[in-house]
């Protein structure tokens, strides 16, 4: 049994992140255990660094005090040596302190670091290398989702299901923060459509967000957005399967246009240049884009970033960050990424 549970139960995106430190920890060590949300859980059960996905439902029927110390009596069961806090959360280190687990590694900046029996310094870098940090472990970090034939199958008949066959481009509407969700995208697939095939990936309700119609309200004044005209082939909508499958749909996706969520990392682990659009948080955060043909695009704002993870409104109740992101401006850099030419992350 591995001795080693690594715990990160937050995002979606933050769990690929997550890959390069398990593959450095297991390449030292063998194969890791990993608690994760079940949500995430599908994402790691065919890493070859990973041995168990242990699943801890914290917002649903694991919620509270008393989740936590059920959660706590199963991972003490299984005496683990030491606990890597891959996430930072106080509530994260609390339960690999009542777990029993003597040694218990983090971040010194964190919540959890008042339970961390050893506390490092995060290095100034990308996400992905911080958490390497934990392992001891330097170089380049690599996302991996290592997806089967299953999963490249199952996207491949969702596409000829909907009919495209040929070159498209992905986008991702949603996120799981309001205020990280670029409201144009219905404008930009309608651009989009009269030149190449449109594939809406995601959650089943982020289809609405590029098909359907919008109220008006989030229009920018002064003719910014070019009108939601007639398409030539419309976009076809494949949000709401499963994760695994839509991960294999954007390994297959000539670019993807994707908000600061998790589809921005699916894209990056299976080699997908993206488009990314950042609001209210930045890519100097460590969360953007780093491939040589990815754009990450911004409104230049005194208030940005006002948040590291994005919230449920503006603060000043105005949104600019993304309501002044035009559509030709995102379009540009889709044409960019299509023809091949290398663009630096602003």
């Amino acid at each position: 049994m591995t001795r080693t549970l690594v715990l990160q139960t937050a995002w979606l995106g933050d769990v690929v992140l997550t890959t390069p430190l398990l593959q450095a920890l297991a390449e030292r060590d063998g194969p890791v255990d990993v608690l994760v949300t079940p949500e995430a859980a599908p994402l790691l059960r065919t890493h070859p660094a990973v041995r168990d996905v242990l699943t801890y439902d914290k917002r649903g029927t694991e919620r509270g005090a008393l989740g936590v110390w059920r959660q706590s009596r199963r991972l003490r069961a299984r005496h683990y040596l030491r606990a890597i806090l891959a996430q930072g959360s106080f509530r994260t280190g609390l339960l690999s302190r009542l777990a029993g687990i003597p040694h218990r590694i983090g971040f010194a900046d964190t919540p959890a670091a008042r339970w961390c029996t050893e506390r490092r310094a995060r290095p100034a870098a990308h996400e992905a290398e911080r958490l390497l940090a934990l392992a001891d472990a330097g170089g380049p970090a690599l996302l991996a989702l290592h997806l089967t034939a299953a999963d490249h199958a199952a996207a491949a008949a969702a596409l000829a299901a909907a009919g495209v066959r040929d070159a498209f481009i992905a986008l991702a509407p949603g996120s799981a923060r309001p205020t990280k969700r670029w409201p144009f995208y219905r404008e930009l697939a309608a651009a989009l459509t009269t030149e190449m095939a449109v594939v809406v990936v995601g959650a089943s309700q982020d289809g609405g967000a590029a098909l359907g119609r919008t109220d008006g309200s989030d229009v920018v004044p002064g003719g910014r957005h070019p009108p939601a005209g007639p398409s030539a082939h419309p976009p076809a909508d494949l949000s709401g399967l499963p994760i695994r499958v839509s991960a294999a749909i954007l390994a297959r996706a000539a670019v993807a246009v994707v908000n600061d969520s998790a589809p921005l990392h699916f894209a990056q682990a299976v080699g997908t240049p993206v488009v990314a659009l950042f609001g209210p948080t930045h890519p100097d955060a460590g969360f953007g884009p780093r491939g040589p043909r990815d754009l990450a695009l911004g409104v230049d704002l005194a208030c940005r970033p006002c948040s590291t993870h994005g919230g449920v409104r503006c603060p000043l109740g105005h949104h600019r960050c993304l309501r002044e992101l035009a559509v030709t401006t995102v379009l540009d850099a889709v044409h960019h990424a299509l023809a091949h030419r290398e663009v630096t992350c602003v």
